[in-house]
C-alpha cells in the first residue's frame, strides 16, 4: 500500500488492519513524526496510532501507563479484541492526530463493521509524563474509537433471511423456515446437509463476524460448507454505553447454486446403498463436484492399490521402470525379510501393464522401495497428499514424511497404499482425474462457475502411459466390473488391509460395521471417456470393510459414471 489518501476535506488518512485478524498488514503512519516542531506528546499519539495500525499491541502496551497502573499485557490485549469483536470490526481509517485540549490529542476515525456498516468516530488519546517519558494515560475507553469515559461497547445483531440452496441446474435443494432448513427429498438430504447450534469451534469467529450466539447456522454437508455465504451479513445496533454508535439492516445474500447433479447425485447415493463409505464425481475440466454421498471428503482410510497410479507415476518419471518392461510372475515380494503378497495370493507378473492391470503388489511394492521414501512422497504431495482441501471439512490425505517412512518394507508397503497413508475418496479421484487431465490436478470445488486453477503434477507424456495402465485395469484386469459399452473407461482398484485401523468420520454417527465384515476396503477410482480429451467425468468409491475393490467398488463406480456420462 502507498502512502496516506487524500481525502476531499484535506484530510490525510491511513488504513488500519483489525488487531485480532488473521493477517496484520503495515502501513506508513502518515505523518511525519521527527522534526523539532513536533512535541514529544503529538510524537507519542502519533507512535500510538501506528502501532495500532500495525496490529502491534505490545508496542502500543510499551506506549502507556498501563503497566505502571499495574494492568497486564495479558488484561491490555483482552480490551481490544473484545471491542474489535463486539464493533465485529473490518478496517479502521485514522487520521492525523491534533491537540484537543492540554496533552490530549484527537485522531478521526473512519471504522467499517461487518455487522453495523460504516461511521465516523474520534480516538482521544490523553498523554502523561511517566519516568520522563511522554505515554498514553491507558483507561478502558481507549479500546475502541467513539467511547467516552464509563462506557462500554455492546451490541445486538440479527441475521437477514437465509439464502436458497440451489442444485447445478437452479432447482431447489432445501426449503427454508424460520431458522430450519428441509431438504427436498432424499437425495437432497444426502448432501444439503443440516442447521444448529453454533459449534464451540467456530462460536469466537462467528461473534465476530456478527452472528447472533442463538443462531442457526450450517453445521454439516453443504450447509456447512456454503455457511458463510447462505448466512448474508447480519444487521444490528452498535451501543456505546446508552448512546448508539451505528446501526444496520440484516442484508440477505443471494441463491448459492451448487455444482451437485441431482440425477449423478442420486446415481450416487444408489452406488452407496447404505453402506458406509463415499462416493463422489466430478467434472475434470473444472474441479466441479457432480455428486458427493456419505463420506468421500472426510472419511480417511488407507487407499491400498489405487495408490499404484502414483507409485507408477514416479517410477516412470524416475526412469526406473516402463511400459514393456517385464517383472517375474510371483506370488508375493520379500522386503526386508517379510513377504509381501499379492491379493489372495495370486501368481501376478508379466509388463508393468500387465502387472498394472492385476495389481501385483509383487511387482509394486519393490518398485517403491527402489524409488525410495523421498521421491515417493515427493510425487504423492504433487498429487494432493499433506496439502489441504479448500472445502471446510474436508480431511486431508497424508503419507508420512519420507525420514520417519523407515525401511524398505515400509516404504513398498506405503507405494502399494498401505502403511501410515490415508487418503479420502475425493482425493484418490483427484488423483484419478490428474491422469485424466494429462498431468494436471484440478482443485476441488461445490462452487458452481468457480473453476479454480489446477496444478501441473506430472507430465502429458508420463500420464498418456499411466492412462493406457489404467484403461487396461478394466478391459483385461481387476476392474472389468466398471465396463461400460462403447465407452473407454480408465480405472483402478484397491483392496486395502485394515489390520486395526477404524473408520471415525467426524461428519457421520453410522455405527462401525461388525467385526464379522470383511477386514479389507474396497476402492475404485476412475474417469472416462479416457482417450479423449478432456474427459467428462471422475469417480471415487470408497465402501469401508467391503471386501475387493474390484468386486464391490468397480460395479459401484460404474452406475455414477453411467448417469454422469
Amino acid at each position: 500500500m502507498s502512502g496516506p489518501a487524500q481525502r476531499q476535506d484535506g484530510q490525510r488518512w491511513r488504513r488500519v488492519a483489525p488487531i485480532a485478524g488473521a493477517a496484520v498488514i503495515a502501513f506508513g503512519v502518515g505523518a511525519a513524526l521527527g522534526g523539532s516542531h513536533v512535541p514529544a506528546s503529538e510524537r507519542t499519539a502519533e507512535a500510538y496510532a501506528a502501532a495500532w495500525e500495525r496490529g502491534d499491541l505490545a508496542a502500543m502496551y510499551e506506549l502507556t501507563d498501563a503497566e505502571s497502573l499495574g494492568r497486564p499485557l495479558r488484561d491490555f490485549a483482552i480490551a481490544y479484541r473484545n471491542a474489535e469483536s463486539t464493533a465485529t470490526a473490518r478496517r479502521v481509517d485514522f487520521g492525523e492526530a491534533r491537540e484537543d485540549g492540554h496533552d490530549v490529542f484527537a485522531l478521526p476515525a473512519h471504522v467499517e463493521t461487518e455487522a453495523f456498516g460504516s461511521f465516523q468516530a474520534t480516538l482521544r488519546l490523553p498523554i502523561v509524563e511517566v519516568d520522563g517519558e511522554e505515554r498514553v494515560a491507558w483507561r478502558p475507553e481507549l479500546a475502541f474509537p467513539g467511547l467516552r469515559a464509563g462506557e462500554e461497547l455492546s451490541s445486538t445483531t440479527e441475521l437477514p433471511r437465509r439464502a436458497a440452496l440451489l442444485y447445478r441446474d437452479r432447482s431447489p435443494m432445501v426449503q427454508r423456515g424460520e431458522g430450519t432448513s428441509t431438504p427436498v427429498s432424499d437425495v437432497a438430504a444426502s448432501i444439503a446437509g443440516s442447521l444448529g447450534p453454533i459449534p464451540a469451534d467456530r462460536a469466537e469467529a462467528l461473534r465476530a463476524k456478527g452472528v447472533p450466539a442463538d443462531a442457526q447456522v450450517g453445521v454439516s454437508g453443504l450447509e456447512r460448507i456454503f455457511d458463510d455465504r447462505l448466512r448474508g451479513r447480519p444487521g444490528g445496533i452498535l451501543m456505546a454505553g446508552d448512546r448508539q454508535l451505528a446501526a444496520q439492516e440484516p442484508q440477505p445474500a443471494g441463491p448459492v447454486r451448487t455444482t451437485i447433479s441431482p440425477a449423478v447425485q442420486s446415481a450416487a447415493v444408489t452406488a452407496l446403498a447404505g453402506r458406509l463409505g463415499g462416493v463422489v464425481a466430478l467434472d475434470p475440466r473444472t474441479g466441479e463436484i457432480l455428486a458427493a454421498a456419505g463420506i468421500p471428503i472426510s472419511g480417511l482410510q488407507p487407499p491400498g492399490s489405487t495408490f499404484k497410479i502414483i507409485t507408477v507415476t514416479a517410477g516412470l518419471e524416475a526412469g526406473i521402470t516402463r511400459p514393456s518392461k517385464t517383472y517375474p510372475i510371483e506370488t508375493a515380494a520379500t522386503l526386508e525379510g517379510v513377504p509381501l503378497e499379492n491379493a489372495n495370493g495370486e501368481s501376478c507378473g508379466g509388463t508393468l501393464v500387465q502387472s498394472f492391470a492385476h495389481s501385483c503388489n509383487s511387482v509394486f511394492a519393490p518398485m517403491g522401495a527402489e524409488l525410495g521414501a523421498q521421491r515417493l512422497v515427493e510425487a504423492a504431495r504433487r498429487f494432493g497428499f499433506d496439502e489441504p482441501v479448500p472445502i471446510p471439512g474436508a480431511a486431508t490425505p497424508t503419507i508420512p514424511p519420507a525420514e520417519e517412512i523407515g525401511d524398505d518394507l515400509a516404504v513398498g508397503s506405503s507405494a502399494i497404499g498401505q502403511g501410515r497413508v490415508q487418503a479420502t475418496a475425493l482425493s484418490m479421484a483427484l488423483v484419478a482425474a490428474t491422469i485424466g487431465m494429462d498431468g494436471r490436478r484440478p482443485r476441488p470445488t461445490f462452487a458452481y462457475g468457480e473453476r479454480p486453477d489446477s496444478v501441473r503434477v506430472t507430465s502429458p507424456e508420463i500420464a498418456v502411459r499411466v492412462e493406457e495402465m489404467m484403461e487396461a485395469v478394466v478391459t483385461s484386469g481387476t476392474g472389468t466390473a466398471a465396463a461400460i459399452p462403447g465407452v473407454q473407461v480408465a480405472g483402478k482398484t484397491g483392496t486395502a488391509e485394515l489390520a486395526d485401523t477404524r473408520t471415525t468420520p467426524a461428519d457421520t454417527q453410522q455405527p462401525l460395521p461388525p467385526l464379522d465384515l470383511p477386514e479389507t476396503d474396497a476402492w475404485f477410482v476412475a474417469y472416462a471417456p479416457a482417450g479423449k480429451r478432456p474427459p467428462k467425468v471422475a469417480v471415487g468409491v470408497l465402501l469401508v470393510q467391503a471386501g475387493a475393490g474390484g468386486d464391490v467398488a468397480a460395479p459401484a463406480a460404474r452406475t455414477v459414471l453411467d448417469a454422469a456420462l
